[in-house]
């Protein structure tokens, strides 16, 4: 991994209460390398702006993490480039099965992450948004 991640943890040692699976790190130093700041993502696709026709908490942050990662690869990077996201609910019971399908996209990768229960979203059909910033390393090559 090209960045220095510092503190990694997993949640499943800071929330034993719940069933979490994330790799995660207290904080993250980049040197030189491209920024990519991605716009806080939702669940609907990004060619046409369509919602998925989905009101489950998963379904919605599978569409999100993968709409994530493919504007990573677009930038010319990959996941394990990712070094900050900050994730948006509307409801704190969806709260495991949101950060449990974004840890399907995280294992290995240890950014960090701040997570905050909003009133709502843009639009009252979403459950989750989350933004990232991807530091792709001077030099790399897909």
């Amino acid at each position: 991994m090209t960045h220095t991640r510092i503190r990694k943890f997993n949640t499943k040692d800071t929330y034993p209460e719940q069933a979490l699976d994330n790799d995660l790190c207290q904080a993250v130093v980049t040197s030189g390398g491209k920024t990519v700041w991605l716009r806080g993502q939702c669940p609907q696709d990004l060619d046409d702006a369509k919602n998925i026709d989905s009101h489950d908490p998963v379904e919605q942050t599978h569409k999100v993490m993968q709409n994530i990662k493919q504007l990573i690869e677009e930038a010319g990077g990959e996941m394990d480039h990712l070094v900050k996201v900050v994730v948006y609910i509307t409801d704190v019971r969806h709260r495991e099965a949101i950060y449990q399908t974004m840890g399907e996209y995280l294992k290995g990768v240890h950014p960090v992450s701040t997570g905050l229960v909003v009133q709502a979203l843009a639009r009252p059909e979403w459950l989750v948004e989350i933004d990232g910033t991807a530091v792709i390393p001077d030099g790399y090559r897909p």
